[in-house]
């Protein structure tokens, strides 16, 4: 009977670490003097490739992503084209406004609510929660209810690092890194 209690305590210990692991925040320093303005960075055609890894650091998942996105001054329309490892497709449309000088409201398909963002200074913080397609062992997908707690950062004035923190359920999951370039 030991084994068991020592794979639960072992469990239990990685769950904790996992939950005290340290995540950016807007009283963290910033590096730079660049200004992220989202509607610039994302009006017109960019490329990204990310991945997923669970909480164990194990990357479960990696894709590609080309996405087109449109400012017409009060909102961005961001079409978001995903291509994943195993060769399925996804894809999901985001519809942001911006709601104030620094902050952002946004929806798309499977978005629970709404999503709010703020922008400072070099870097964005994106919050929402979401029914995440997530391929079943069959071959069919089911749904996830996940938060994403995305932060990115504007490295250049074609690139942005992002990373997304993921919970279900409040306890974490894992994350999602992805790498923007802007095309045009």
């Amino acid at each position: 009977m030991r084994l068991p209690f020592a794979s639960a305590l072992a469990l239990a210990a990685a769950a904790f670490l996992a939950a005290c692991t340290g995540k950016p925040s807007f009283n963290d320093p910033t590096l730079s003097d660049r200004e992220l303005n989202l509607e610039e960075f994302f009006d017109g055609t960019l490329v990204a490739k990310g991945q997923f890894q669970d909480i164990f650091g194990t990357v479960r998942r990696r894709f590609d992503v080309t996405i087109q996105g449109d400012w017409n001054g009060e909102r961005l329309r961001l079409v978001e084209d995903f291509v994943y490892e195993d060769g399925s497709t996804e894809q999901r449309v985001w519809t942001l406004v911006k709601t104030g000088p620094d902050s952002w409201r946004g929806t798309a398909p499977g978005v629970i609510g709404e999503a709010t963002g703020l922008e400072d200074g070099d870097r964005f913080n994106w919050r929402y929660t979401i029914d995440l397609p997530v391929p079943a062992a069959d071959g069919t997908a089911d749904t996830v209810r996940v938060t994403f707690d995305d932060w990115m950062w504007l490295l250049s004035d074609d690139r942005l690092l992002n990373r997304a923190y993921m919970q279900r359920f409040g306890v974490d999951v894992g994350d999602v890194t992805i790498s923007f370039e802007k095309l045009n």
